[in-house]
């Protein structure tokens, strides 16, 4: 039997698995679903062998879409486990959440050491208001902390987990071994956007509960006098909080979306990572010019710090519910253009 020593091409039944496989195989992936990678180790991978590998992850994947529904659920969620374990486990990412954790603690501190006690409140509305309140009850610590860290500090946060998600995988040579195994593009694609939502919630939640315990033990605890005037329970004010994490977390889903698209375009991470980067500041730089205004409604940041509508009674959900659309249609466009690229992509 032959053997080959330089790339080999491996085709899928349905175009979704095209590129080419190193003929020395590694012992493992560093994606998710890397174990499944093509290969013997220790030596040339057999051309055939290659082949039976494409043929048998054809077929699987075949099966567990057409003939069996519950297994493919169960293959989809596999599969994102095994991402969301290469997330959570890269140090990188820990030392991003700790310091999204450490932003709200000194943010309180500072509050309280040159401010003080006084139940003090600001007037009017946006985030001076809300700083203005935290001295006054311990919930608005986590609002102000998010409407700070929304600026700038979660959308890195976000950016360093989704550019990195397709563009980190080609640059490291794993993606490849990924198609190899019985994922699928589009299924690949979904579940690699669905960490990166996961990783957006727990990014926005890690703040919000930093900053909840660390107003407890700073300032009072009662009643909530919301920017509008009126007064509702702690326990009201809780609920209304998880309202705003949902819609800052959708936010940076969006923000997500517009990443992972990037990354679908290069094989760089840090190249996808700061164009994200880049995008956000712009798009900061138009919403502070006045002249500019017509085109603020139609920038993704310009909506994420509309969860000031939480704290009026009653709560404007009408200005959310269009930051939602916008984050919708960003998700939407952004995810189109990833999907178009990566089921198209020649991985080599």
């Amino acid at each position: 039997m032959s053997t080959v020593s330089g790339p080999v091409p491996v085709t899928g039944a349905a175009g979704d698995a095209t590129g080419t496989v190193d003929a020395p195989a590694p012992g493992g992936s560093g994606g998710a679903g890397g174990e499944a990678a093509a290969g013997t180790a220790g030596g040339a991978v057999p051309a055939a062998s290659v082949a039976s590998v494409a043929r048998a992850a054809d077929a699987r994947r075949t099966a567990a879409d057409a003939g069996r529904p519950a297994g493919a659920v169960r293959a989809w969620l596999r599969l994102l486990g095994s991402e969301l374990g290469m997330i959570f486990r890269r140090p990188r990412n820990l030392a991003v959440l700790a310091v999204l954790a450490a932003v709200p603690v000194l943010l309180g501190l500072a509050l309280r050491l040159f401010t003080g006690v006084d139940g003090g409140g600001g007037a009017g509305g946006g985030e001076l208001a809300i700083l203005g309140r935290v001295t006054g009850n311990a919930l608005f610590l986590a609002f102000a902390a998010l409407s700070v860290l929304v600026q700038f500090m979660l959308p890195v946060a976000v950016s360093v987990v989704a550019g990195d998600s397709v563009a980190g995988e080609a640059g490291a040579g794993t993606l490849r071994y990924l198609l190899v195994a019985p994922a699928g593009r589009a299924r690949l694609l979904t579940v690699k956007y669905a960490g990166a939502v996961v990783f957006c919630l727990a990014a926005v939640s890690t703040a919000v509960l930093s900053a909840l315990l660390t107003g407890l033990a700073l300032f009072p605890v009662g009643p909530v006098t919301l920017l509008s005037g009126a007064t509702v329970s702690f326990t009201d004010g809780l609920l209304r909080m998880g309202l705003v994490v949902l819609y800052v977390a959708a936010g940076m889903a969006a923000l997500a979306a517009v990443s992972l698209a990037i990354s679908t375009l290069t094989e760089v991470a840090i190249g996808a990572i700061a164009a994200t980067v880049v995008l956000v500041v712009a798009a900061q730089v138009l919403r502070a010019i006045p002249q500019l205004a017509a085109l603020q409604p139609y920038l993704l940041t310009h909506w994420w710090t509309g969860f000031d509508g939480v704290l009026r009674d009653p709560v404007a959900f009408g200005d959310m519910g269009r930051g939602l659309l916008v984050f919708a249609a960003y998700i939407a466009v952004a995810g189109s253009v990833a999907w178009a690229r990566f089921t198209g992509r020649d991985v080599t």
